[in-house]
């Protein structure tokens, strides 16, 4: 029975407020949807699995891979506004400063060094044409984080089409200290108002008559996702002093399946907006009820059984997780080029159109592979030296900055940055983007 009071006692800890382990797993099955659906955009590999005679086919859950962006979304409101769940009442916030300096050493030298790559080759390739001002206006607004607010900058730019995240991430840092001190004072109030703005405004796109392209991915039709993660942080606080036990476990195991059930359905009634008119339109009716099947999975899975956080919670998924924002920015590029350059052979010309199934294995494995060794390159050898040289002469993580008002302010790390505080092998920053 030893093994029973190992099991009960790991049911009665009350889950770690600092790092939430299966938040890895989370942002990484995530983002492996996202990845796998630009891959496929290429290869055009029908996805089934032989099991015992029987196929089974992934087609519907590839088709609306994009669609795991808002998870991602929602996680990020999630892990930046974690931390602020420890602070004690009356006890003083960040500064705004502080946090904007933090986002800007983790996202900006990466984003930059993407930009700066894509323009030579654009250069290189005449993919502007020779039209200098259409260069400069994709070069500029790339710079200002400002190319989700015209079209041939946003659907059209030859800069990396997926840094539009990283814009829209820009936008959502912009208001989170204030919208951190609103959740603070008033958390639901300050999660509904988001929810039934953004709610109306996605309903009038949703019967919009024209082309929703421009807009369905905007600052409105996202900010009270982002919100709705950070509610999810300040409900997992609440969560996590209450007493826990087998039951408790059990019953959040339980709940885990069924929000991923719930994501799955939901992928595949994505799936069946065939037409690209109703595509945007899908992305938009779904977008809160697969924020809030996300939700529920953040909240149950951090709560769950052993072998639940394990599961998306280990070594494996914290290493993928410190590397997976260099793995959402390149690997729609890398999969065009590795197309486009021939690096897979084939008899065909168009191994894709004609469903060479040898190549497209092979071209499917080879993204993959690819995407992840760039990651790796580009995590250890730019992105963490770069940021440690621009925090070096910052003050330590945790040390305590003059009073304000009689109270020391702590200057925190979001729970991304406190994975590299983890005693753990293969430690990684988590990208909460």
């Amino acid at each position: 029975m030893q093994w029973f009071k190992a099991w009960k006692a790991d049911a009665e800890q009350l889950p770690d407020d600092r790092y939430v382990a299966v938040c890895d797993g989370i942002r990484i099955l995530a983002i492996f949807m996202v990845v796998w659906f630009h891959i496929w955009q290429q290869s055009w590999l029908y996805p089934v699995l032989t099991l015992f005679g029987r196929n089974i086919s992934f087609d519907p859950l590839v088709r609306s891979g994009y669609m795991h962006v808002d998870l991602m979304i929602l996680i990020s409101g999630f892990c930046l506004y974690l931390p602020y769940t420890r602070l004690q009442p009356g006890q003083p916030l960040p500064s705004f400063l502080s946090f904007y300096k933090k986002r800007l050493v983790r996202i900006a030298p990466s984003y930059y060094l993407t930009i700066a790559i894509m323009l030579v080759v654009a250069i290189v390739t005449d993919a502007h044409h020779n039209n200098y001002p259409t260069l400069s206006l994709d070069l500029i607004t790339h710079l200002t984080f400002t190319q989700m607010f015209r079209m041939e900058t946003y659907y059209y730019t030859h800069l990396n089409a997926a840094l539009w995240t990283i814009c829209l991430e820009m936008q959502l840092y912009l208001v989170f200290p204030i919208v951190a001190r609103l959740m603070r004072r008033q958390p639901i109030l300050t999660t509904l108002v988001p929810v039934a703005a953004c709610t109306y405004f996605r309903w009038v796109l949703m019967n919009a008559q024209w082309d929703i392209k421009p807009y369905f991915n905007q600052f409105p039709a996202y900010f009270d996702i982002f919100v709705l993660g950070m509610f999810t942080a300040f409900l997992y606080g609440k969560l996590r002093t209450c007493p826990h036990n087998i039951f408790t476990r059990i019953v959040c195991s339980a709940g885990t399946v069924a929000a991923l059930a719930m994501i799955i359905r939901l992928a595949y009634a994505q799936s069946s907006m065939g037409n690209a008119g109703y595509i945007e339109q899908g992305q938009v009716m779904h977008r809160l009820p697969l924020a809030l099947a996300g939700a529920c999975l953040l909240l149950f899975a951090g709560n769950a059984g052993w072998l639940v956080r394990h599961i998306l919670g280990n070594p494996v998924m914290h290493f993928l997780s410190g590397i997976s924002m260099h793995i959402y920015i390149w690997n729609q590029v890398l999969a065009v080029w590795i197309l486009q350059l021939r690096i897979i052979p084939s008899v065909y010309e168009h191994p894709n159109y004609e469903g060479d199934h040898p190549w497209q294995l092979q071209f499917t494995l080879a993204c993959f592979a690819i995407t992840f060794a760039v990651a790796v390159l580009l995590t250890y050898f730019f992105e963490r030296p770069v940021a440690r040289r621009l925090m070096r002469n910052s003050r330590s993580t945790g040390k305590a900055v003059p009073a304000v008002n009689g109270t020391q302010v702590m200057e925190m790390p979001d729970s991304s940055e406190m994975v590299d505080k983890l005693p753990q092998s293969g430690t990684a920053e988590g990208a909460d983007q």
